[in-house]
């Protein structure tokens, strides 16, 4: 009987998958499985930031859905180094939740909402999209068999010196399945409401599903303005633990 359940629960942890919202600019409408405990982490290295040479950094998000339509996550920067500078610093830290409107499937939409808050916004240079005190987005997932449709609409709080301006973005990725590997190809658009400018870029990127729960991803992102960075190469991993937290 003991052999039995083991056996019973290797299989229910293998049936739970990860849906990570790396390596894209993108996030999905869908939410981590409800009860487990999903990290995403990564490394991104930047050249050809206005105003900064280069920068390396570490990102952590955890996300932990409480519901089938409600998750929170957190997101911190444990770790950057820029240039000229070099100094070693370390990054904001947010919170913040998704809902799910609308739960679709194939060419019937999901869409869902999210809030987000800076409670510590770090030492760290910003990249060209800057950081933001407060923002909310718009996700929408399109899927049809194997090729998959994502979209964002963002808009963020940003503060300088005493001043407040809204920030406005938009995301368009798509992605195409092969067997255990996604390739994804994606245009996004970020207002820089403190310097006058728009931040743009062309990301591609590869992922492989090493296990249900366990997905590696690498890329790269191409600055398409004179204010974007001009190059952005990243590598992550996204990790599901396998045990539930809680009975269901």
């Amino acid at each position: 009987m003991t052999g039995a359940f083991v056996a019973w629960a290797q299989n229910a942890a293998e049936s739970i998958q990860a849906n990570p919202n790396r390596p894209t600019v993108t996030s999905t409408a869908t939410l981590a499985p409800v009860g487990y405990l999903q990290f995403e982490n990564g490394g991104l290295y930047a050249a050809g930031t206005p105003g900064m040479a280069a920068q390396l950094s570490l990102t952590q998000v955890t996300r932990l859905a409480v519901h089938p339509r409600l998750e929170f996550f957190s997101q911190w920067q444990p770790w950057a180094r820029s240039s000229p500078g070099g100094d070693n610093e370390p990054g904001g830290v947010v919170l913040g939740l998704r809902t799910v409107a609308l739960t679709g499937q194939g060419l019937h939409p999901t869409l869902s909402f999210g809030y987000l808050r800076t409670l510590y916004s770090g030492r760290t240079p910003s990249l060209d999209v800057g950081s933001a005190f407060q923002g909310a987005l718009a996700m929408l997932n399109i899927g049809l068999q194997k090729t998959h449709i994502y979209s964002n609409f963002i808009v963020n709080e940003q503060k300088e010196s005493g001043v407040r301006r809204a920030q406005w973005g938009q995301t368009l990725c798509f992605s195409r399945d092969f067997g255990r590997a996604s390739i994804y190809g994606e245009l996004w658009h970020f207002t820089q409401p403190l310097s006058r400018g728009n931040a743009a870029g062309n990301l591609w990127a590869l992922t492989y599903s090493a296990r249900p729960n366990l997905v590696f991803d690498g890329g790269f992102n191409r600055g398409l303005t004179a204010s974007s960075t001009s190059w952005e190469a990243f590598t992550g991993v996204t990790y599901l633990l396998p045990q539930r937290l809680w009975q269901r």
